[in-house]
């Protein structure tokens, strides 16, 4: 069955909104054997009728995200009627439903709002939890096919769950099970030909197996795709070859990892950063149930603040600089010490372009790590990169160090 996207909005051809629909849609698809074939973005207007028209003349499955709501420029559903050959509808369920939503809120609904009402004749209506435009799901015919569109909201917080509760279950009655999977190697602080270079010949040996890399400034993925017995010979190369730089083997982004595994274990977590500036924290509390395991985090970029909120002795610092791994150490145990927590990472560095000299030139960082009742790790790296690539590098480094600890525990 192919497979295309079409994501409609000005606001995304403009730069105003980021477009992460396409990665929902396309890992929700890869388990029941579908890839994306294509995606195209238009902008709201006629755009919208040439590019569905495209579509289903091609795919036997498309699906539109966004034009469903009240606004003028809003006009996916009285298009997508118009192609089809499908009269509009008054649903009255849905009416209900939204003037219950405007009742609870103590808005007033409008001539506009009740358009979204409207359904095109024999479309299935797909419940929006999260808002008031539904999602729509129609059959219809080309060339003597059968095709299916699926019309979906565009605010992500509505059209994910729509996506994975109704139209997923939808798509699984289209297809035959898969006996395909997919595995992502997340490798840290190594570059994408030294990966290549170890693991590339042995994996394009192993028949049927499809492999593919994406780089970014200091960590290269490794996606594997084949069979279970495919990727069982393909894990065992990968981890020979890249064991001490592989950081998640499940596609599991290396934040989630962290908070996933800090939840399981009912352990809780506190950051003391000075060159990073809270980057950790950052990445940390952007995922949900956070808040069950971080408890606190300190910036404490001054030598004064380093002494104050976190009780590192300032003759440690003058003795040794405030970069140095005696003066990370102690800016982890004091975090512990101070939030009770189980786990504390700290960073000190120079995140440049000034500041460096000889001993710790400019990229220069120190990584601790503190656990109750346990010994302090301590590294030391240089990362040559600008400043704001620096921290981020800095911020998964350490996190990187804290999964591989919890793991090998």
């Amino acid at each position: 069955m192919n497979v295309e996207v079409i994501n409609t909005g000005t606001e995304i051809l403009l730069g105003s909104v980021l477009n992460t629909h396409l990665a929902t849609l396309a890992r929700g698809l890869f388990p029941l054997g579908l890839r994306i074939d294509c995606q195209v973005t238009v902008p709201d207007g006629d755009a919208i009728r040439e590019a569905l028209y495209t579509a289903l003349g091609r795919a036997e499955l498309v699906i539109a995200t966004g034009g469903l709501g009240p606004t003028t420029d809003d006009i996916t559903r009285e298009i997508t009627a118009e192609l089809l050959e499908r009269p509009l509808r008054f649903h009255a369920e849905i009416m209900d439903e939204i003037a219950a939503r405007f009742a609870a809120r103590g808005l007033v609904v409008t001539e506009r709002v009740s358009r979204q009402a409207q359904v095109p004749q024999g479309a299935t209506v797909l419940p929006n939890e999260h808002g008031t435009a539904p999602g729509l799901y129609l059959r219809c015919e080309r060339d003597g096919r059968e095709r299916h569109l699926f019309l979906l909201p565009g605010p992500p917080r509505e059209l994910k769950p729509m996506f994975e509760n109704f139209v997923l279950p939808i798509v699984q009655q289209l297809v035959p099970p898969s006996a395909v999977e997919c595995r992502v190697y997340h490798a840290l602080n190594i570059g994408e030909s030294q990966v290549e270079e170890r693991v590339g010949k042995q994996l394009l040996a192993i028949p049927g197996l499809e492999l593919g890399y994406c780089a970014r400034p200091g960590e290269v993925d490794i996606r594997c795709i084949g069979t279970k017995a495919v990727l069982a010979a393909a894990e065992k190369i990968i981890l020979e070859a890249l064991g001490q730089e592989i950081v998640t083997r499940d596609g599991l982004p290396l934040d989630q990892a962290v908070v996933e595994r800090l939840a399981q274990r009912k352990e809780s977590l506190a950051t003391a950063e000075s060159c990073t500036g809270g980057a950790i924290a950052h990445r940390v509390t952007n995922i949900s149930g956070a808040s069950a395991v971080f408890l606190a985090g300190y910036v404490t970029y001054s030598n004064e603040a380093k002494a104050r909120d976190l009780g590192v002795p300032p003759d440690l610092i003058a003795q040794h600089g405030a970069v140095s791994l005696e003066v990370a150490a102690a800016m982890a145990e004091g975090a512990l010490r101070r939030a009770g927590t189980d786990w504390a990472l700290a960073t000190t560095g120079i995140a440049g372009p000034t500041g460096g000299t000889p001993e710790k030139p400019v990229g220069t960082v120190c990584i601790a790590l503190a656990r109750r009742g346990g010994p302090t790790q301590l590294q030391r790296h240089r990362f040559f990169r600008d400043r704001e690539v620096f921290k981020d590098q800095t911020a998964r480094t350490a996190l990187a160090l804290l999964l591989k600890t919890i793991n090998n525990s």
